[in-house]
């Protein structure tokens, strides 16, 4: 959990850094033309509006990461699981991606991504099956 709050800070530092940069940008185009040409503004609006959305998108992952309970005992996998498979682990929190811990692996993932939704309230012992590639739950934590 901690590791996907620090990718999740970061991101949103990232995107807050690139925001005052173009803004910055802006500035200093609209100083410097005196002419009526705003395609260079186009393009660096058309940047300010996506880092915004992706920083909107980071702060609404940061919101999602704080409702996760990481001191649920359950033998299903839900919300907060670490779920380890014959040949990978899964954190279900939020699509962060791998994650390096102690020497092992683990995939944080949504359980809204397909392979989320296929590991939804699975049991150890069950079996699913993602991208022609057959997995067994060996524990649940």
């Amino acid at each position: 959990m901690q590791i996907c709050n620090e990718r999740v800070d970061k991101r949103i530092q990232d995107y807050k850094e690139e925001i005052h940069l173009i803004k910055e940008a802006i500035e200093s185009n609209d100083k410097g033309n005196s002419e009526d040409d705003d395609s260079g503004n186009g393009k660096l609006l058309n940047d300010l509006e996506k880092n915004m959305a992706y920083m909107n998108d980071a702060l609404k992952a940061k919101d999602f990461l704080k409702q996760i309970k990481t001191n649920v005992n359950s033998t299903d996998a839900v919300l907060g699981s670490i779920v380890k498979t014959d040949s990978m682990n899964f954190y279900l929190a939020t699509s962060i991606g791998k994650i390096e811990l102690e020497n092992k692996e683990y995939f944080a993932i949504s359980l809204s991504s397909p392979i989320g939704q296929l590991l939804k309230n699975k049991k150890q012992n069950d079996r699913f099956e993602f991208n022609q590639t057959k997995y067994v739950i060996s524990e649940i934590i």
